[in-house]
């Protein structure tokens, strides 16, 4: 009887605030749903995107002259011909984790990152591939990159960036963490030139090769609808568990009168 007399005035309190935070978890798993499906719609449409301009043939690379105009985005996995000069010398080793290597090398290791003089004018970064961590070294230099005039097919990619975690770039061992045409420009010494936005991934060479080129990555994880779906359920379920504490709030009540009757 103690717990079936206690003030209605508290039980009103209890069960409003209870409800406003029950519908309003309902309301916030919606709108999490819906967003985890407008980012799926987001993926598949990238997903298109860089299939699309992957599998197409390579194009000559924008001019310099041009280069102040271009939005990296636009060029991002796009496949190029270019023609030009390493400069083997100031190549610099960006640190990475190759989990799913394409080719035969794979975890801990660094992208062989060297500037490439156009011979229409302007340097691009090019990513000549992976090497494992304990190969680094043979590399720092450039290691056996082609002397003289080559031409190169690679894929375009925009530019890495960096957050509060990435640490500052080791210019005295010619380390990085991002491929980033901005902070890799840091280690030429006064390039007169201008930098193309992006950086361009070589691709495969020979099997077991060094650098291994070939690893862009193309595929992505998409996950979106299952999330979506679990979003959804939570708030299917939020009503159901709303009205059955309901039910239990109104059932001690309930008996309270039928003694009360009796």
């Amino acid at each position: 009887m103690a717990k079936a007399s206690r003030s209605p005035r508290y039980w009103g309190f209890a069960q409003i605030s209870f409800v406003v935070l029950m519908l309003s978890l309902m309301v916030l798993f919606i709108a999490l749903g819906t967003w985890q499906v407008e980012r799926l719609a987001e993926k598949e449409a990238l997903l298109a995107t860089v299939e699309a301009r992957f599998d197409l043939a390579p194009q000559p690379f924008p001019a310099s002259g041009n280069w102040d105009a271009l939005d990296a985005q636009t060029l991002d996995y796009a496949r190029f011909e270019l023609a030009g000069t390493f400069d083997n010398a100031a190549t610099v080793l960006v640190f990475t984790n190759l989990p799913d290597p394409a080719g035969r090398y794979g975890g801990v290791g660094y992208w062989v990152m060297a500037p490439f003089s156009l011979d229409g004018g302007g340097i691009v970064w090019v990513n000549r591939g992976f090497v494992p961590e304990a190969a680094a070294a043979d590399f720092a230099d450039g290691g056996d990159a082609p002397e003289g005039q080559v031409t190169i097919e690679a894929i375009a990619r925009r530019p890495e960036q960096a957050n509060s975690f990435t640490p500052e770039p080791d210019f005295e061992a010619r380390r990085e963490w991002v491929r980033n045409p901005g902070r890799l420009s840091a280690f030429l010494d006064n390039p007169a030139a201008p930098v193309a936005p992006v950086t361009l991934d070589r691709i495969a060479g020979q099997p077991g090769e060094l650098p291994q080129g070939g690893e862009t990555q193309i595929t992505f994880p998409n996950r979106h609808l299952e999330y979506a779906g679990t979003w959804y359920l939570f708030a299917a379920i939020t009503p159901i568990m709303l009205g059955f504490w309901l039910w239990r709030q109104r059932r001690p009540r309930n008996l309270a009168h039928e003694e009360k009757d009796n």
